[in-house]
């Protein structure tokens, strides 16, 4: 079939619909080039036009969405691409309470605007893009170390509720600006749906309710992906969350594709581990890549569970990018 769009070709697989072929995207992250608004755009757009993705996911530095509340962070060296925090500005239960709703528009947050503004005037219509959308509890994390936070949730839960009103608020009004930047959707990322951080009341208490109002926000966008991160993860409350796709380590838990897809409302994201196609040659990563579209039965965005390293084999890339022309 001929003419097949990138969004055309998603749709179908959302709508559990036959395509023309898979679609594939994977993303990683841009140490040193996610601090600036010009080397953050250049990387995205040399990436996609190096390898074609239906898929474009803007990956800024973790940080970005905490640092006009004083988060700061450095860049150490590690291969995922991540950055250590340096200074955690939560550091007593009332400080939860002192943070401001912030204005998207200033600050860290207006220059990611700034680098979807450019990405999206950049590939116009041809490739649908989302943002990263970190859940409350994730900026919670880098505002006051997992440690900390996690002993606020617990011993001192009216203040850590105030400072989750406020994330959550500011996220939402992120989100409203990003809208007008042409992106597609949402990426948004979970990391406190998994045993043993959380009991399931903590999280349904402080994690599902904000991700749903979030959520919420982005029902007029087409194309939101919910990542569910780490191997013990509650599946089972956020496979239901009204996204399009749903991407988690289906290669290091449980949950593998085929089961997964029997919980979620749409369709899979991921099937081959980000630690395969870290290997050093293809072979794994196309045998995992042809067991997850078999088992998807055209459900699936192919990819990875999780980010590839910034020292993934660029052979294995284009490896993976290079079988979805051919396994349809």
């Amino acid at each position: 079939m001929a003419n097949w769009s990138k969004r055309r070709r998603l749709e179908a697989v959302i709508a559990a619909e036959k395509a023309d072929r898979p679609p594939v995207a994977l993303w990683r992250h841009w140490p040193g080039d996610d601090q600036s608004v010009s080397s953050m755009v250049a990387a995205h757009l040399k990436w996609q036009q190096d390898y074609d993705w239906d898929l474009l996911k803007v990956s800024p530095a973790s940080s970005y969405s905490v640092a006009d509340w004083g988060v700061r962070d450095r860049w150490v060296g590690h291969i995922e691409g991540t950055r250590e925090v340096t200074y955690h500005p939560v550091q007593q239960p009332e400080d939860w309470t002192k943070l401001p709703v912030l204005d998207p528009t200033q600050g860290a947050l207006g220059q990611h605007l700034a680098v979807l503004r450019h990405i999206g005037q950049a590939i116009g219509q041809e490739t649908p893009f989302i943002p990263t959308i970190f859940s409350p509890l994730a900026q919670a994390k880098h505002l006051a170390g997992q440690e900390k936070m996690l002993t606020h949730l617990r011993e001192y839960p009216d203040e850590f509720y105030r400072g989750i009103e406020t994330i959550t608020e500011t996220t939402i009004r992120f989100i409203e600006a990003a809208k007008k930047m042409g992106i597609s959707g949402i990426f948004y990322a979970v990391q406190h749906a998994r045993y043993p951080l959380l009991s399931r009341d903590e999280f349904v208490s402080f994690g599902r309710v904000y991700d749903l109002r979030i959520l919420g926000a982005v029902q007029d966008l087409w194309c939101n992906m919910l990542h569910v991160h780490g191997k013990d993860i509650m599946f089972d409350l956020t496979a239901n969350y009204p996204v399009q796709f749903v991407n988690w380590h289906d290669r290091e838990t449980t949950v593998s594709i085929a089961r997964g897809l029997n919980r979620i409302r749409k369709a899979a994201s991921g099937g081959v581990s980000q630690w395969t196609i870290h290997q050093e040659d293809s072979t794994n990563t196309l045998a995992e890549a042809h067991d997850a579209l078999t088992a998807a039965n055209g459900r699936l965005l192919l990819g990875t569970g999780c980010v590839i390293m910034v020292t993934t084999p660029t052979r294995n890339i284009r490896a993976l990018r290079e079988c979805v022309e051919n396994s349809w």
